[in-house]
């Protein structure tokens, strides 16, 4: 496990730039907590990550496919 910031933590041994880029401005939205978490399979997805775990506060979010 990689700690990429405060609230993003990473487990995927190959995450490329968009990636991880798309992550961390995720993961800086007020009502994620207490942190994104990043799997293995994570890859860029449409809004937020493909792979990651995303607990949050007073908020639902809603899978989407392309």
């Amino acid at each position: 496990m990689e700690k990429l910031n405060a609230r993003l933590l990473n487990w995927a041994s190959i995450l490329d730039p968009q990636t991880k880029e798309q992550a961390i401005t995720t993961s800086s939205m007020p009502f994620i907590y207490p942190h994104l978490a990043l799997m293995p399979d994570a890859h860029l997805g449409l809004g937020a990550t493909v792979g990651s775990v995303i607990p949050t506060l007073g908020q639902t979010w809603r899978a989407r496919s392309a």
